[in-house]
């Protein structure tokens, strides 16, 4: 009997792919049969050298030095998954956000994907076929604007960006899809529980639903597991998906209060 899902044979570039989600999506497109590619700044040691490259993907070199050893390396592509995101600008709302943190919002959550579509997706709609992944996040429609008022809005022109391009290579044989995750339990994020847990002097269960609370609870009562995620990215990634493009799957818990 097939599996459900195979990724045999296609060539994957996984954005981010060194930890959380990002390293869990690399060993299951892996263990499906895809040869896979990925790129953070720095390599980590049980990574394979030929699976992984060095590049700052905030800066346009970072972007083409990628796309040109995803050509030499594999000889194009067949999926590509924009994993790269986060937020480092500092709490206090959008008095608190200077124009340089607002680039550097943008230069991580929109711009890389931007960049490395423009260089890729045309070889995709030349062969006549390919799959485009875009990780937004709820934050596009629940920003915490204390907090992440730019990566929120940085997430939202990215799945507006990605509901453009389906528009545009879909006729042409390349899907574009989104994924948009809520809290997911990754290696960081609960690093982030057991500090607020340490500050107020309570457990790490208390410390989660601080983190949950702070995003107005999540109705299954826990973050999403990175391999929940993968596995959401893997089956739109399929054959099985074969006719879905343009549209968003949220992976969040129930955590989006509206319809």
């Amino acid at each position: 009997m097939s599996p459900f899902i195979s990724l045999k044979g296609k060539r994957a570039l996984v954005t981010s792919g060194t930890r959380g989600a990002g390293a869990t999506t690399v060993k299951l497109f892996r263990e499906l049969g895809a040869q896979v590619l990925t790129s953070a700044r720095s390599k980590p040691e049980d990574l394979p050298a030929e699976m992984f490259v060095s590049a700052d993907l905030t800066t346009p070199e970072g972007c083409v030095e990628l796309a040109n050893t995803v050509r030499v390396r594999l000889g194009g592509v067949d999926i590509i998954v924009h994993m790269l995101g986060g937020s480092s600008a500092p709490a206090g709302g959008y008095e608190a956000l200077t124009d340089k943190e607002w680039q550097k919002e943008l230069n991580l959550n929109l711009m890389p994907a931007i960049r490395l579509d423009r260089e890729l997706v045309p070889a995709m709609t030349a062969q006549g076929s390919g799959v485009v992944i875009h990780v937004t996040s709820i934050q596009r429609v629940m920003p915490l604007p204390e907090a992440t008022i730019g990566y929120a809005a940085a997430k939202a022109a990215l799945s507006s960006y990605s509901k453009s391009l389906s528009k545009l290579v879909s006729p042409k044989g390349v899907r574009v899809v989104r994924v948009s995750p809520g809290w997911i339990a990754t290696e960081a994020s609960l690093a982030l529980a057991e500090r607020l847990a340490a500050h107020h002097s309570v457990d790490v269960e208390a410390g989660k639903k601080m983190i949950m609370d702070s995003l107005g609870g999540i109705p299954i009562g826990r973050p999403a597991e990175p391999d929940e995620v993968a596995s959401l990215i893997a089956f739109l990634a399929s054959e099985r998906a074969g006719s879905i493009t343009g549209t968003e799957y949220v992976i969040d818990g129930g955590t989006v209060p509206t319809v």
